[in-house]
């Protein structure tokens, strides 16, 4: 399968803000975007330039699209999906994002990163309903129950994830029982409610043309 192998850091230099791809660490000193905020490359504290409504799109798109950690293919997949179902076509775009059983892990404070809350999936760490889901891409449904299996109780990233999370602010459309490592999603998140920066209609302009 093809996975972005390349320094994490470099996408948030790139997009010139912090899309907290390394979960706790980019809200520490030792986040590299602290000491160097501009675009990576031999010429990165040169480029300035002024940007056209196509890359005003092209980077709101790339911006989201990193974010949730999709290759191209896929988040385009999402968009026609998206485009198909009665809506506004943005909104119902990022509802389908957050609602990826990854996002849902993160989201729940059990990863300290998408990336991480991938892994764990694919190990076979969580169930949904009862029933093993190691498919990262998988759809959570309004009162689906994510649980912590009983072996994987102990790992020390989710535990450590857990006490980072504790520091921030909980999310209204999700519940979360930390002590019994499990959580629940409790409505399709409202746009208002989704916690991302960004113009998702620039990216309906951008797959329009």
């Amino acid at each position: 399968m093809a996975r972005y192998r390349d320094a994490n850091c470099r996408l948030c230099r790139r997009e010139g803000e912090k899309l907290f791809l390394k979960g706790h660490r980019c809200v520490t000193e030792k986040c590299s975007f602290e000491k160097r905020a501009f675009a990576p490359g031999q010429h990165g504290q040169r480029m300035r330039y002024k940007v056209s409504e196509y890359g005003k799109q092209l980077r709101e798109k790339q911006k989201v699209r990193r974010v949730y950690g999709l290759l191209e293919s896929q988040f385009h997949n999402y968009f026609e999906k998206a485009e198909k179902t009665k809506g506004v076509t943005g909104e119902i775009l990022l509802q389908m994002l957050e609602c990826r059983f990854d996002n849902i892990v993160y989201r729940l404070g059990f990863a300290p990163s998408r990336k991480a809350a991938r892994q764990l999936v694919r190990h076979r760490h969580f169930t949904v309903n009862g029933r093993t889901v190691d498919i990262p891409s998988y759809e959570i449904r309004p009162n689906d129950l994510i649980k912590v299996k009983d072996k994987s109780k102990n790992l020390d990233i989710i535990h450590s994830s857990l006490k980072e999370f504790a520091q921030t602010d909980e999310i209204g459309w999700l519940r979360v029982n930390k002590a019994a490592l499990e959580g629940e999603l409790l409505e399709v998140p409202k746009r208002e409610s989704i916690p991302i920066s960004a113009n998702e209609q620039l990216i309906v302009e951008l797959y329009s043309k």
